[in-house]
């Protein structure tokens, strides 16, 4: 199991984490996806490798922002 970890800035609630985890669970390949609000971070995890900038464009396109490592 691959996982793939981002740090997001504009999470406020669960209704943030769900649009998160609809958005990005939606990739091929993906098997779980783990929004926190609190913490700020996204985890994902996938059966296959899978592409960092396909997850940040996911994300950003509904209006939340990746933090770059």
């Amino acid at each position: 199991m691959e996982e793939l970890r981002m740090n997001v800035n504009g999470m406020v609630c669960d209704g943030c984490e769900k649009r998160i985890v609809n958005a990005v669970g939606q990739i091929d390949g993906v098997e779980e996806v783990i929004a926190n609000h609190n913490n700020g971070t996204v985890i994902v995890k996938s059966n296959k490798v899978i592409s960092k900038d396909e997850v940040k464009e996911r994300i950003e396109d509904i209006g939340f922002e990746v933090k770059e490592d």
